[in-house]
């Protein structure tokens, strides 16, 4: 009887806090956070779960790919662009279905040349069902920004408004999830100079300098950023270094060090970004995938060096935008029946990354 008035207060308090998730994720997340023995608990239930759902080798062929961004430029437009635009990701399969690694911008160019581009392949020619959605931002010609959630990570130093603050909207050209949360691996992060959470030394982190340079590194400095650094975002081991795959992904591909919740070997939903030789940015989302196919679609996308984000199918989200006469347009790329295409405009629980036209002036990220 004790117990059970226990979890009837535990969960209703936990319910009644702000959130934006759906009912069901926030009662698993209570679970986790609130019962005891209750991480252990849900790893083993997803576990099991996501092994008995897992794609299936061989499977259903498919016909056609999901369409994403908008039609290319007209030829004489797309040949002034030309040096703009990262090489088409060569198809895996032999017969590539129309489309097929083929850039496609999300809106209109910016100082001549595409800021943001997106595409979709199939990764693996034992599963012909699944798809890989690849989006590519122009260093030169975006702004990006780290905003903290209401929860993650625990300790912002500035917690800000949750969301792409108002004031920036006019120049909103895309957003995507963070990483691991702080607890599954001890991922600490910055902004704007303060620390939300220490870095750890050797974890893979996505890093933006105020000049506008994004880089990932394995990091070295201390458990703060210097005063060149906008923000950084740790998430894990790198998976992808000098252009090859991380070494210990074959040694132990189910360490704990790729995934503290479902390690990397469970086919699931996962999120990953990369930098290329030229230092632009890569997301990848992609369904039924091992730590190590993330890894061999970002390194075949282009990215030399590579890490881990989140992962399971309920957080994997990249939202693009239009400007129209009504105002600001979302559109999902990657099917998340989970998360609205309104997510990042609405105060939200995780932390994230809001991809902008940029502005005259050192980086920072704005809160107003």
């Amino acid at each position: 009887m004790l117990l059970l008035s226990w979890a009837i207060v535990s969960y209703t308090v936990w319910m009644l806090q702000p959130t934006s998730l759906v009912w069901s994720v926030r009662s698993v997340e209570w679970v986790r956070q609130d019962v005891p023995f209750g991480n252990w608990l849900v790893d083993e239930v997803e576990h099991v779960y996501y092994t008995m759902n897992a794609p299936k080798k061989n499977g259903p062929q498919l016909k056609s790919l999901p369409r994403v961004g908008l039609n290319k430029p007209r030829a004489g437009k797309a040949h002034a662009h030309a040096a703009a635009w990262p090489p088409p990701i060569k198809p895996v399969f032999p017969h590539p279905l129309p489309g097929e690694g083929v850039w496609k911008p999300t809106g209109p160019p910016v100082d001549g040349g595409p800021p943001v581009l997106v595409t979709t392949f199939r990764p693996e020619l034992d599963y012909p069902e699944l798809v890989a959605y690849v989006a590519w931002f122009d260093h030169t010609r975006t702004d990006i920004g780290y905003y903290p959630g209401r929860y993650e990570p625990p300790n912002a130093a500035v917690r800000g408004p949750m969301m792409v603050p108002y004031d920036q909207r006019w120049r909103l050209l895309a957003t995507f999830n963070g990483g691991f949360t702080y607890t599954d691996g001890n991922n600490g992060s910055a902004d704007n100079g303060l620390m939300n959470e220490p870095l750890q030394k050797g974890n893979a982190t996505l890093i933006c300098y105020r000049d506008g340079r994004i880089a990932i590194v394995k990091w070295s400095g201390g458990p703060t950023v210097g005063s060149d650094v906008a923000w950084a975002r740790q998430s894990l081991a790198p998976i992808v270094w000098n252009g090859q795959l991380n070494p210990q992904l074959d040694d132990n591909p189910n360490s704990p060090q790729w995934g503290y919740t479902l390690g990397g070997v469970t086919r699931v939903w996962r999120t990953g970004v990369g930098i290329d030789r030229r230092g632009n940015l890569i997301y990848v989302a992609a369904d039924g995938q091992t730590v190590i196919t993330l890894a061999k679609i970002l390194q075949h996308a282009g990215a030399v060096r590579a890490m881990e984000f989140d992962i399971n199918p309920e957080w994997h989200t990249l939202i693009t935008y239009t400007h129209g006469a009504n105002g600001l347009v979302p559109t999902t790329i990657g099917p998340n029946p989970m998360q609205s295409p309104t997510r990042y405009l609405v105060p939200d629980d995780r932390d994230f990354f809001a991809v902008y036209q940029p502005v005259p002036g050192p980086v920072t990220v704005p809160f107003k």
